[in-house]
């Protein structure tokens, strides 16, 4: 009761400091911001410590680091309550079931729901009244910077300057997206994974906006004979070279990232992505510290999350087996500790430093934290180059595979067992998410859990072979698994082949175990059981010291060279003291606090022991005749008989949605464009007030 209280008053103070954060960017264009808080606040806040900074510090960084660390602290509550039972919640979320009704399902922007339609709208109507605003403002003190300057031509150049600062308002929230640790995309249902599409989107108005700020300056220069200014780099003002070498290294990121360029060469996209680094460099000395601060919130929590994967991700893995079924599918299974905790269908970023040691791919986590709580698994579909090569490496003769991992990052909750019933619809490696559902609905049911939902799992294969991919309902580590206590109904679809193979022409599947190594670790929680606690330890004391540093450095340095010389300290060197203290400030913190986690993970780390290597086991791939599978487990054999395999057929995901029977059926899909985007017209379409569909695609 406690807990929950706490939980809503939290609840509260997010939404209080959000809305007050989104006033500021609403007043920041208007007259009332410069001409009364502005001053005002100045005037309070000493100049000798903060500089020109302390204002937007104040009003734009403190509210989102503020609900940052409230966040840490209710995601905390949060996992200590998870077994409790909330009526409440499933209310709320049934009443909010309409705001997660597709609306919008076309191909550039994936499927969209009515709250991402509603939310989309509001940020572009902030775009316009903010440019609206700005135009408004400039229009009314019109300032010539050149003699015989024309009117159209210093309003020409009065638009090119204030579309850059709507740019910046898309910068303010670009980075909140790809922070895989984040405590803020929680408290609002998401996961970086799932949050992705916002980022490409934010992406593409910025560069939209960037472009246009880029190119209306090189024509306003050229109109007005001053094309010199594409080569200053102006000391007591904003630099334009950085500005010019920041539009580069953001188009080359931008024209990479297009869907056609991605796809086929992945890792021309994967490297120059990195150029994220440079673009942040010079775009912030370009725009200077005050606007810097207008952003920092999503730089300053990406930067805490990149350093500590960066820390995580120095250790190697204990890889104990993996199962590869004849469907050129993979899974590897990891020793993890107990104190490591997620939810179904989180994904995890995995390196193999012998194939590539820069590259890392998300991979779908096929276990049950509850059902195996000292193993992770993953599953890997050979399809690309890298993938290629993992195969190689299986195939060969070694007894220790070197591996690092990310993550695992997913869900806060598992939201969509509320449903009295599951329909899960998947394409080819697509089921691989629903095989962390089904093992926790698994594990529910046998330990005599009272909700558990009905499930239908829906799976078209290309190939007969393909059916392998079923056996990873299965855990390899021979955790208790009983579904005939569930009720599971698997209908599969092969499409290609119209009859069943014959039993001799059906591969094996092969286990392959690993010997362990003293240098390997288990897969821990990179700050520990108490995770989200010391994240909000991390970003708060980060903080706090940038803000003394800062202080410091103004007073004491700056301010004194200032009053000395009688001018204003150099615009681009006031930059690199804030970029440099913020890392620094960052990079001191984190580094302390893993260190201390990590003695700790290490004492449970020391549990691994050398035992003999299990002997590698074969078994059948069949999923047609029960007969055959006499040698098979009790489990295999129950999910064989709930297995109904449709040769030379398509599933009719119409009638076999329309069909779906009770009140409240949770829709699920995952696999190729066209599948999840017929499923999500079909639950849209209010043909059928029961479905509700659960956006958990990694692919948008």
């Amino acid at each position: 009761m406690i807990i929950s209280s706490m939980k809503t008053a939290l609840r509260i103070i997010f939404l209080a400091a959000f809305l007050g954060w989104v006033i500021v960017w609403v007043l920041l264009p208007t007259k009332t911001y410069k001409q009364a808080w502005t001053p005002t606040l100045n005037s309070k806040l000493n100049s000798t410590y903060f500089g020109e900074q302390g204002t937007n510090l104040l009003l734009f960084t403190f509210p989102m680091i503020f609900i940052a660390i409230l966040g840490c602290v209710y995601l905390h509550f949060q996992n200590k309550s998870k077994n409790m039972n909330s009526k409440r919640d499933v209310v709320t979320s049934n009443h909010l079931a309409f705001w997660r009704r597709p609306v919008l399902v076309m191909a550039p922007l994936g499927i969209v729901t009515a709250v991402e339609l509603a939310f989309a709208a509001m940020f572009v109507l902030l775009l316009i009244w903010s440019l609206s605003n700005y135009l408004h403002v400039s229009f009314d003190h019109l300032h010539m910077h050149k003699a015989g300057e024309k009117v159209w031509q210093a309003k020409f150049r009065s638009v090119s300057l204030r579309l850059g600062y709507v740019g910046n308002i898309c910068w303010a929230f670009l980075f909140f997206p790809v922070t895989r640790g984040s405590s803020i995309l929680p408290l609002v249902g998401l996961t970086s994974e799932s949050s992705i599409k916002y980022h490409i989107w934010l992406s593409h108005v910025s560069m939209i906006l960037f472009a246009a700020h880029t190119v209306g300056f090189i024509i306003y220069w050229a109109m007005t004979d001053q094309m010199a200014q594409l080569l200053e780099w102006s000391r007591d003002w904003v630099p334009n070279v950085a500005g010019e070498i920041a539009i580069v290294f953001a188009l080359a990121m931008w024209v990479t990232s297009f869907p056609r360029v991605r796809r086929k060469m992945f890792e021309v996209f994967f490297y120059t992505h990195h150029l994220y680094i440079l673009y942040i460099f010079f775009y912030v000395l370009h725009v200077g510290t005050a606007y810097f601060c207008m952003i920092l919130p999503g730089i300053f929590l990406f930067l805490v999350d990149r350093f500590l994967r960066f820390l995580q991700s120095r250790q190697s893995a204990r890889l104990v087996s993996a199962r590869i079924l004849p469907c050129d599918t993979v899974e590897l299974n990891f020793s993890k500790s107990q104190g490591l905790n997620y939810n179904p269908t989180s994904i995890m970023f995995i390196n193999v430093p012998s194939i590539s040691k820069f590259q890392w791919h998300p991979f779908t986590v096929t276990s049950c934290c509850d059902m195996e709580p000292d193993k992770l698994s993953v599953a890997i579909k050979r399809e690309g180059s890298w993938s290629q090569k993992l195969f190689q490496e299986l195939s060969s003769p070694v007894d220790h595979l070197k591996v690092s991992v990310e993550g695992p990052y997913g869900p806060s909750s598992s939201h969509f067992l509320r449903h009295e019933s599951l329909v899960m619809v998947s394409g080819g490696s697509g089921i691989t998410p629903f095989v962390s559902i089904i093992r926790e609905i698994i594990f529910r049911s046998q330990n005599g859990s009272l909700n558990v939902p009905r499930v239908l799992l829906v799976c078209a294969f290309k190939n007969s072979v393909d059916l392998a991919i079923l056996d990873l309902l299965i855990p390899i580590s021979g955790a208790p698994t009983q579904t005939s206590k569930m009720q599971l109904q698997i209908e599969a679809y092969v499409t290609r082949n119209k009859e069943q193979p014959s039993i001799d022409s059906q591969k094996l599947i092969q286990t392959k175990w690993f010997k362990p190594d003293q240098t390997d670790s288990l897969i821990s929680p990179a700050l520990g059981s108490n995770n989200w606690l010391w994240l909000g330890a991390i970003i708060s004391s980060s903080f706090v010291m940038f803000l003394l540093f800062v202080g410091i450095v103004t007073r004491y340095y700056i301010y004194p060279i200032e009053q000395n010389n009688n001018e204003t300290y150099n615009f681009s060197f006031y930059s690199l003291w804030d970029m440099f203290l913020v890392f620094t400030c960052i990079l001191l913190v984190s580094s302390a606090i893993f260190l201390r986690c990590k003695k700790q993970n290490s004492r449970e780390g020391k549990q691994i022991q050398n035992s003999d290597v299990p002997t590698p086991t074969n078994s059948p791939g069949s999923w047609f005749n029960v007969a055959d599978r006499e040698l098979e487990s009790l489990p295999h054999q129950s999910l064989v008989q709930a297995t109904n395999v449709h040769f030379g057929a398509r599933p009719d995901l119409k009638k076999v949605l329309l069909e779906c029977t009770g009140l409240d059926v949770g829709v699920l899909v995952c696999g190729p464009r066209k599948m999840r985007h017929e499923v999500a017209k079909i639950c849209s379409s209010g043909l059928a007030e029961n479905l509700h569909f659960e956006s958990i695609s990694f692919n948008w």
